[in-house]
């Protein structure tokens, strides 16, 4: 029980990780309140099982939900840099325009992928002929892992880059960074583009792991994500953006390994999902307050 747990846990918080990642870029990176996350979600998944469906193939279904993803943050950011809504704002009128666009991509609220051929089912039949012995429980444990690492690298890489440092320039200091010539609101439909993209990518790879797509998946995703970054923030803090970046993966991991421990204990049901979630997030948040309270008391009574 507990061995299977944890490997579903890890499972869950690698592939949602991709989406913890998405949401870094903007809120922590971009310093972007992007509520988009809620519609683009659900969204990368409504394509990619869409298409499956109709018989293309599952890399060319999941490449077009990152390209779908991608438009919604472009939308998010043309409506505010061009159209000078708040970022707020902005990202709640895509959201809401998405969950009416998913429904009409899916043309019903819940698409069944069983019986149909995906990126998993794909890999998994090769790597049976190639390695007849493995263990056929880590699969999806080992393609989490290398497609994560995969763009936990280039992530890395990117930030670091001119336009990277341009992306995390206009999120600390967009004054300063204007007045170097750089176009700031360029640079935020950049960064709304790629992470959204990044979080259709997981919202495709969620489907075909759980063999369906939903109209309704992406409710609470933007809390999710919020908890990872929070909880990766608060145990491995921003010292780089390598450690960041892990601290989001690990942040990910622990959420999903908390709630599935709630649960297995039977402490909530299952409809408390959204419930627990919410705690999670207000005890990842005020831990820190409450540390630095603490650490107060103790330096005021010494000197007492």
């Amino acid at each position: 029980m507990w061995q299977t747990m944890l490997l579903k846990s890890i499972e869950q918080g690698l592939v949602f990780g991709i989406m913890a990642l998405g949401v870094y870029i903007t809120f922590k990176i971009l310093n972007f309140a992007d509520l988009t996350v809620d519609g683009s979600f659900p969204l990368g998944a409504a394509v990619a099982a869409s298409l499956i469906v109709g018989g293309h193939s599952p890399f060319t279904a999941t490449l077009s939900a990152i390209l779908a993803g991608s438009l919604a943050g472009y939308i998010t950011g043309i409506l505010n840099t061009s159209a000078k809504i708040s970022d707020l704002l902005a990202g709640i009128l895509t959201m809401t325009s998405l969950y009416s666009i998913n429904l009409r991509i899916m043309g019903r609220p819940n698409i069944p992928l069983l019986n149909q051929p995906t990126i998993f089912s794909i890999i998994q039949d090769a790597a049976k002929k190639i390695f007849p012995g493995f263990p056929v429980q880590y699969m999806y444990l080992i393609l989490f892992v290398v497609i994560v690492l995969i763009i936990k690298l280039l992530l890395d890489a990117f930030l670091k880059t001119q336009l990277g440092f341009a992306l995390r320039a206009t999120g600390d200091n967009p004054q300063m960074i204007r007045s170097q010539g750089v176009n700031t609101d360029l640079t935020k439909i950049i960064g709304l583009s790629l992470s959204n993209a990044m979080i259709s990518l997981a919202g495709a790879l969620v489907a075909q792991y759980q063999g369906f797509a939903d109209v309704g998946m992406g409710i609470g995703t933007i809390i999710a994500g919020l908890a990872s970054v929070i909880i990766g923030d608060a145990l491995l803090g921003e010292k780089s953006i390598f450690i960041s970046t892990l601290g989001v993966l690990f942040g990910s991991f622990l959420y999903r390994f908390s709630i599935s421990l709630v649960l297995s204990f039977r402490l909530a049901q299952a409809s408390d999902l959204k419930l627990l979630t919410a705690l999670v997030v207000i005890v990842a948040l005020t831990a820190p307050r409450f540390k630095k309270s603490f650490k107060g008391i103790k330096i005021f009574s010494e000197k007492e």
